[in-house]
């Protein structure tokens, strides 16, 4: 009996140890997997239909508009998957400059005369903006004297990567190494900061035009007739240096950006099926030999990147 029970009791041990063992395995498991695997924040090509049937249940009328909207896309629009881009107040710039790189797109016009890298400085130098220095990086609210210094190590970061891209001529390299990069928050937070201040730099510039009386084009008429933004230091302030922390980008921003960037940003408005703003173009009358890159939206806030 002594020995039967001492067995019994030996087993019930063994059995505890067991299964404590293995709910500690399966916790380090799962944390290593958590640690070692790629944060994406452009997620791999999903099925659009079923994005929407998996985000969009009910009947709530909301629901029912962004199931039909989706059907449009997909029927008629040939848009077949979509890739879900992390929601932040960055996912607008994350999302347009995802698709620059992904599809090789070359240096606008302008950057190709200009070294962007010295930008910081010639506005400093050249032009006296010494209120540059109050330029906010996002959530980190950095400013002061070596923001010059900092703002050039972004660009630098964005002349370099957007380099490499465009070189790239095989489809499948350039979207393995876009995982690799937007898999990296630090030096995505760069990029985005540099595509902030290129947006600076243009609006700086076409302001100082306006100043001799040349022709502007007209968003930049309508951004300067604001009292937040009627000059490039209130736009700063009162606009960009949000972006990032606690706003994305507004629709005027992503005029700026297209215009900057040269690219037509095509932006698909789901929350506006069967309206005339279903569909915008930022800008609106961009240039013919412009390339076009698409987004999609469900509410003007966060956005997608759809996929033909």
């Amino acid at each position: 009996m002594v020995a039967v029970s001492f067995l019994v009791a030996a087993l019930c041990y063994f059995r505890r140890l067991h299964l404590y063992l293995g709910h500690r395995l399966k916790w380090w498991i799962g944390y290593l997997q958590r640690k070692f695997k790629r944060n994406l924040s452009v997620e791999a090509e999903v099925d659009l239909l079923s994005y929407c049937a998996r985000e969009w249940k009910g009947e709530a009328p909301r629901a029912q508009l962004m199931r039909k909207a989706y059907e449009e896309l997909f029927w008629r629009r040939h848009i077949k998957c979509v890739r879900q881009v992390k929601r932040d107040n960055y996912d607008a710039l994350r999302s347009v400059l995802f698709q620059i790189f992904s599809h090789g797109l070359s240096f606008p016009s302008w950057m190709k005369d200009k070294d962007i890298v010295k930008l910081p400085e010639k506005l400093l130098f050249s032009q006296g903006c010494n209120w540059l220095q109050q330029y906010s990086f996002g959530p980190e609210k950095y400013t002061g004297s070596n923001v010059f210094g900092k703002l050039r190590k972004c660009v630098e970061l964005l002349k370099t990567q957007w380099t490499d891209f465009s070189g790239i001529k095989d489809y499948h390299k350039r979207g393995s190494m876009c995982n690799f990069l937007f898999s990296d928050a630090i030096l995505e937070y760069k990029l985005y900061e540099a595509l902030k201040f290129i947006m600076l730099y243009q609006v700086t510039e076409v302001y100082e035009q306006m100043k001799m009386k040349k022709a502007i084009p007209s968003l930049f008429r309508l951004l300067f007739s604001r009292e937040t933004s009627a000059d490039p230091l209130s736009f700063m302030m009162n606009h960009l240096n949000s972006v990032g922390d606690t706003c994305g980008l507004e629709q005027i921003d992503m005029f700026i950006l297209g215009y900057a960037l040269e690219v037509k940003i095509k932006v698909l408005r789901l929350f506006k099926f069967n309206s005339r703003d279903f569909e915008v173009c930022y800008p609106e009358e961009p240039l013919r030999d412009w390339p076009e890159i698409s987004l999609l939206t469900e509410d003007d806030l966060h956005y997608h990147i759809p996929v033909f």
